[in-house]
């Protein structure tokens, strides 16, 4: 991969929202060169999609996120694939990964309650014939995500010592 694609990716994934003039001033490139490229990544899939992360408490919206490991028996030539897919097509799944250790997907949604999401899990996922387990965690607080700070910092407990 070019030089300027990885610092072009590296930019656009902490702020996706990046300036064009912005870029071409911190990667020393003209402006074209830089819309071109992203046309291009685009295009050719390495840059899926654009997000914006949004704190729902602080705006008030109120939701459960949760993590859902998933034990499942692997198919004959597909592996873990079609499970997978099945449970990506699923509204209400955000994220499907393959994962090393006792399970071997791990997948996250948001509902509205608690309880939405339990009944998701035992209805919709228990119910599929390759899942042999689910541990489900919910996520009480987040303090960072997506390499962003959320949680405020908290101020020094000790006083300033002055001469």
């Amino acid at each position: 991969m070019k030089d300027i694609r990885k610092q072009i990716l590296k930019y656009l994934e902490t702020n996706s929202r990046a300036d064009l003039g912005e870029l071409s001033v911190l990667l020393g490139c003209e402006e074209a060169e830089i819309a071109n490229e992203i046309a291009d990544m685009e295009r050719e899939g390495i840059i899926c999609g654009y997000h914006t992360l949004i704190d729902w408490e602080k705006a008030g919206d109120d939701h459960v996120n949760a993590l859902i490991e998933v034990r499942v028996t692997p198919q004959r030539e597909k592996g873990f694939d079609k499970t997978a897919e099945r449970i990506c097509n699923y509204p209400e799944v955000n994220a499907v990964y393959l994962i090393s250790g006792a399970y071997d997907l791990l997948v996250t949604l948001e509902g509205k309650t608690l309880l939405e999401v339990s009944r998701f899990v035992s209805a919709k996922l228990s119910s599929i014939d390759e899942v042999i387990s689910t541990t489900t965690h919910f996520i009480l607080k987040k303090y960072k995500d997506h390499g962003t700070m959320l949680a405020k910092k908290s101020k020094p407990e000790r006083m300033a010592v002055t001469p």
